[in-house]
This record gives structure tokens, C-alpha cells and sequence, in this order.
């Protein structure tokens, strides 16, 4: 897995617990990087570390308003449906792409679709790419929206 997938493997398995637990998202980045590192599998530098950190406390706070773009702009997968790790994937990639514009949006999807095959069920990253590509069409429209409200 490259480094910058690590890292949002990483930011994806805290927004995960903080999804569906009540724990505080900096305790559960600090414990998952503790964990990561007494088994010797945190190898990444502090920029990727950083770039986690970015992920998780840019999504947290726009959680609900990712959440209704994607129920707005995808809406034959009624939200309500979708599983938390996915749930938690289609977040992070559109906010990388429409929020901070960190990531362009083909690799936006890419990155998205290799969580999926990583962290979802077999039918996980089908079903990513294709939410991820209705939201395409309305890249720019959806960027407006988000930042309205950021």
C-alpha cells in the first residue's frame, strides 16, 4: 500500500469508530497511532501523519453536510443503506476533492476504490466508484456547496 493510502487508511479507521462510537477523535488518533507503532506497522512520516490528521478533522465537522451531497447527487443508494466503512470512504474522498482540494478527482476516486477493496465487502469498491462517479458530474457544483458551508 503506498504511503499516502497508509495514511488514509489510517484517518479512515478513526472516522470509522468515531462514526459509530461516542469516543473523542483525537483519543482514537492517538491510540491508533500508538497501536500501529508497538506493532511496528507505522512507518509513516510525519507529513503522512499530518495529512491523516487533515482528513479526519476536516471531515468531522462537515460529516453531515458530506453526507447530504452525496444522498443529494447519488440518490439511487439511498444513504441510510450505505455501510459505516463505506459511508466513511465516499466521505474522505469527497472532501479531499471538493473540500480541500488537496487531491485531484480521478485519484480522489482511485484512492476511494482501493480503501474499498482494502476495508469494504466484495462489492464495496463497485459500489464506491460508481457513487464516486455520479458525484463527478458535479465536482464543481458540489466543491460551491461545501465551502459555502465550511
Amino acid at each position: 500500500m503506498k504511503s499516502r493510502t497508509r495514511a488514509r487508511a489510517l484517518a479512515l479507521q478513526v472516522l470509522y469508530e468515531v462514526d459509530l462510537t461516542d469516543h473523542l477523535p483525537g483519543e482514537v488518533f492517538n491510540q491508533c497511532l500508538e497501536e500501529q507503532r508497538a506493532e511496528h506497522q507505522n512507518d509513516l512520516s510525519e507529513d503522512l501523519v499530518e495529512f491523516a490528521h487533515q482528513i479526519i478533522f476536516g471531515v468531522i465537522p462537515l460529516a453531515a453536510k458530506l453526507d447530504d451531497v452525496i444522498a443529494e447527487y447519488a440518490p439511487e443508494w439511498p444513504f441510510d443503506q450505505i455501510a459505516a466503512i463505506d459511508r466513511n470512504i465516499l466521505r474522505i474522498a469527497v472532501w479531499e476533492f471538493a473540500v480541500a482540494g488537496i487531491t485531484p478527482l480521478k485519484v480522489a476516486i482511485n484512492e476511494a476504490v482501493e480503501l474499498a477493496k482494502t476495508f469494504g465487502s466484495d462489492t464495496a469498491p463497485r459500489f464506491v466508484n460508481g457513487v464516486l462517479g455520479s458525484l463527478a458530474d458535479h465536482q464543481h457544483i458540489i466543491a460551491q456547496q461545501l465551502k459555502k458551508g465550511s
